[in-house]
């Protein structure tokens, strides 16, 4: 059987001159290709989206002008050897794969496709007969619209210079290539440092008269450690003995180079002038730092008590950036007036210039670092069981829950416990928001059992931007919700809390109840990152929030 206008020979010596061989995919593949291509309105300018990597690329392009070269084929990997072709324009067209009953029909085709023959043991003159004889009957084909994203090109990315290696790159890709980020698929054997013109190392003794370019620290162990001598500080006779004390018999002073006026040159920059570039362009909202920086570095201090909010992905792209650091708490720790919770500052004495541009554009003019004042919220809870409301088990959740709320100055405006009913539980909603409260903690009812009814009264009383399930042990089964603002009630957030919260002293309610008082929008992105260290591990003495639960 032909292949479009070759016979299967011709197309045979046409794979092996483009493929090295005449790979069975690549023979299957071209019928496959010819299959949709009739399939097409005549005329039809079209791209190609192809399933696998292995063969049938190859195939799309000896029959067509799709590449990836052009752009017109991509590429997604799913495993599977299928190929579509569609409007270029609309995505209209047609997918075709192997369809596995066929093959019941070619046993050589099945056992080569199903990997159920060594290469070695195959009868590849049998096989391509049964290639031949089988062309596009082994296929099926389905009419499909292919999605708008994966048509045309991407517009052109704005292209820079990596700090890094000195080569071109798209800007999207981060503030340094690809390849600098760890990606490359080499090592390099050989590194060449670039000098620093700036300073110079010279003896104690030959260093009187003048300026240091960094602050230097005297370390006793146990007792003190800090600045002895502060950049700029011109070393006197007297200080030769000091230094070589503090195992100091060289020294970095100033060169000659063209100058700012704190040392550096136009194309290398001081670290406390960096350390202080950075910090106003990180400090947010609820945030103190102090100048000058103290030995080449800035400490962040919370301004107010709250919640730290860290913009994360920026963050990871700023310490990708060579030559530059910054460290904090997590994000969503709760933080006190007064208290340390980052630090930034520049890693060499003297910082390229280029090096600097990059992390300042990449720092933008939001700040990495906030915090967010916590409300005192007027908390409603709700404990739905018929064995509690009975009598039959003793209630211990309220207990639980104030002692948590009132922690952070809240104030319990109204407590309720009804039977597994929706009427009684939709009364209790009205009493609570009556009340006044602006939160509702509610347990019982958010699990899988018959009576179970709790999350679908709140739906009925118009619980919206739900969360249900979060990928955190213990609390799993918490929820998050809002019942909005109406004519007669305010807004009220609303958190389940799963029974695990009796018996374990930390869970899922510890982790959000912060984030919900902090009026943090919270997410399905944010929870989902939470299951890297949300694995408690039950220790006999829980020191969270030291511990790494859910960070």
């Amino acid at each position: 059987m032909n292949i479009e206008d070759y016979t299967f020979e011709e197309f045979k010596a046409l794979a092996r001159n483009f493929h090295g061989y005449a790979a069975p995919g690549l023979l299957i593949g071209g019928y496959m290709v010819a299959m949709a291509k009739r399939n097409l309105p005549e005329g039809t300018l079209f791209e190609a989206i192809v399933e696998t990597n292995k063969c049938l690329p190859d195939a799309v392009q000896l029959l067509t002008l799709c590449s990836t070269g052009n752009n017109w084929m991509k590429v997604t990997n799913l495993g599977r050897y299928a190929l579509s072709l569609g409007d270029k324009y609309t995505g209209a067209g047609y997918r075709v794969s192997i369809d596995p009953i066929q093959l019941e029909n070619y046993p050589e085709i099945r056992d080569w496709f199903f990997k159920k023959k060594a290469k070695k043991d195959q009868d590849i003159v049998r096989l391509e007969t049964e290639i031949e004889n089988a062309g596009d009957k082994i296929c099926k084909i389905e009419q499909v619209t292919i999605k708008n994203h994966f048509l045309g090109h991407k517009p052109m990315q704005a292209i820079e210079v990596c700090p890094v290696c000195k080569e071109a790159y798209p800007v999207c890709d981060g503030p340094i290539c690809r390849g600098c980020q760890g990606q490359a698929p080499y090592s390099l054997t050989t590194m060449t440092a670039q000098p620093d013109n700036n300073i110079k190392i010279v003896p104690v003794d030959q260093a009187v008269g003048q300026q240091t370019v960094h602050d230097m620290t005297r370390i006793e162990p146990g007792h003190f450690k800090g600045p002895e001598f502060k950049a700029g500080q011109r070393i006197s006779i007297g200080d030769v003995c000091r230094l070589q004390q503090m195992g100091r018999f060289r020294v970095a002073v100033h060169s000659e180079a063209e100058k700012r006026h704190d040392g550096s040159s136009k194309s290398m920059r001081h670290e406390n002038e960096v350390a202080e570039k950075f910090a106003a362009r990180m400090a947010g909202n609820g945030i103190n730092y102090e100048l000058p920086p103290h030995e080449g570095k800035i400490d962040f201090t919370a301004e107010i008590n709250g919640l730290l909010c860290v913009n994360s992905k920026k963050m990871k792209e700023f310490n990708l950036v060579p030559q530059v650091m910054v460290a904090s708490r997590h994000d969503g720790t709760v933080i006190k007036a007064g208290n340390n919770f980052a630090g930034t500052r520049a890693i060499p004495l003297f910082l390229p210039d280029d090096n600097f541009q990059k992390a300042m554009e990449v720092l933008g003019d939001e700040p990495l670092f906030k915090i967010l004042p916590l409300r005192k919220a007027k908390v409603g809870i709700l404990v739905t069981g018929t064995e509690v409301f009975k009598g039959i088990i003793k209630d211990k959740f309220i207990p639980v829950i104030t002692s948590k709320v009132t922690a952070y100055s809240c104030s319990i405006v109204k407590s309720v416990i009804v039977p597994d009913e929706k009427e009684a539980m939709h009364e209790a909603i009205m009493e609570i928001r009556s009340a006044g409260a602006d939160m509702l903690i509610t347990t019982g009812g958010l699990s899988v059992d018959p009576d179970d009814i709790t999350r679908q009264a709140l739906l009925e009383n118009g619980l919206t931007d739900v969360l249900h399930g979060v990928p955190l042990l213990p609390g799993t089964m918490s929820l998050l919700g809002r019942l909005p603002e109406n004519k007669e009630y305010g807004s009220l957030q609303v958190l389940g809390v799963p029974a695990c919260a009796l018996y374990y002293k930390t869970t899922f309610l510890d982790v959000i109840l912060p984030r919900l008082l902090a009026g943090r929008e919270v997410t399905r992105l944010e929870l989902s990152s939470m299951g890297e260290g949300g694995y408690c591990l039950s220790c006999n003495r829980c020191t969270w929030p030291k511990c790494g639960f859910a960070k």
